[in-house]
């Protein structure tokens, strides 16, 4: 997972710099789940010593689009990618690191192959949930749901 994490933070600094700037791990990426970590940071506490919340949406992002992007690369076809809408709920503080998981991957894989075949713009839940291991245990610190929509790119 070190090269995973590597390529994250490469893609981060020359498309989208504040995925650089969180300093995300890559923990697991298989077909079906991926989980990122984010470090607390001094860079990435708000005024009260918990993570920032544009922090951990940036890293439900990542969790999401990082699996979506690699099952789209596993297809082989020029697919744009993007998230249309937000929804988060937050339980707890983030007072450590963070992990983000999503275990949406086979779903997200059919769902590539739908774009595929219909040619058209798709969208798709994908659910993200965020755990402190060092302070909350197994207990969920967030949810966040993002609308995945998926269109063919136009081949010439």
């Amino acid at each position: 997972m070190f090269i995973e994490s590597v390529k994250l933070r490469i893609f981060g600094l020359l498309k989208i710099p504040l995925i650089w700037f969180i300093s995300p791990k890559v923990l697991k990426l298989t077909k079906n789940q991926c989980t990122i970590k984010v470090p607390l940071l001094k860079r990435n506490k708000n005024h009260l010593g918990s993570m920032y919340f544009g922090v951990l949406c940036t890293a439900a992002d990542l969790a999401g689009g990082l699996i979506a992007m690699e099952r789209i690369k596993e297809s082989k076809r020029k697919i744009h990618l993007v998230f249309k809408d937000f929804h988060a709920e937050f339980y707890k503080r983030v007072e450590g690191d963070a992990l983000f998981m999503n275990d949406q991957g086979e779903e997200i894989g059919t769902f590539v192959q739908k774009v595929i075949d219909s040619k058209d713009r798709m969208d798709m839940p994908v659910n993200i949930i965020a755990k402190v291991p060092s302070q909350l245990g197994d207990e969920i610190a967030a949810k966040f749901t993002l609308t995945l929509s998926l269109k063919l790119k136009e081949e010439k």
